[in-house]
């Protein structure tokens, strides 16, 4: 299954680089993942447990980060295995541009699947690889810069003070400190 879509991020190419080597932020953005441990250069173990159809499974498996050109992308390559339900992998190529103030992140996903979850039929895995890749960059974009409608309601109003809660994403609130 390939897939391929974009995202306007409202920060630097230095803070979505930085986000996306982050192991917190990679566990907060990747659905169902339980723990994960590790580092951007040797790699990060993790353990994900996710429903596939009537299957359920617990996934343990490497992800590695690859190719990597600071602030301009790398490649994601993940594999787990779920025991009796079988075994997923795939790739995400992610590139950035700085896009005005912001980054626009591209992905490029392919995943595979085997075992008993091969057995689902390819509309399900389709849609699940589909759910889970927009779960993913969706999680990461709000990590980065904060809920969509929190981020309208700060521009609706340019001369107003910040309240305490800033609007902006966890990670970016982090790392501008």
């Amino acid at each position: 299954m390939q897939l391929s879509d974009q995202r306007s991020i409202k920060a630097d190419p230095a803070t979505v680089w930085a986000a996306i080597l982050d192991p917190e932020v990679l566990k907060a953005c990747i659905p169902g993942c339980e723990s994960i441990s590790g580092n951007p250069q040797d790699g990060f173990e993790a353990v994900v447990v996710q429903k596939v159809g009537p299957v359920k499974a617990r996934f343990t498996g490497q992800v590695t980060l690859s190719e990597m050109v600071p602030e301009e992308g790398l490649k994601i390559t993940g594999e787990g295995k779920g025991g009796p339900a079988g075994f997923a992998k795939g790739s995400a190529q992610v590139t950035m541009a700085r896009e005005g103030e912001g980054t626009l992140l591209t992905y490029a996903v392919d995943a595979h699947v085997g075992g008993k979850l091969a057995q689902l039929g390819s509309r399900i895995i389709d849609s699940f690889t589909r759910k889970m890749a927009d779960q993913f960059f969706e999680r990461f974009q709000q990590a980065v810069e904060g809920p969509e409608e929190e981020v309208e309601l700060a521009e609706a109003e340019p001369g107003a003070e910040a309240p305490a809660t800033e609007k902006k994403g966890w990670f970016k609130r982090i790392v501008s400190r």
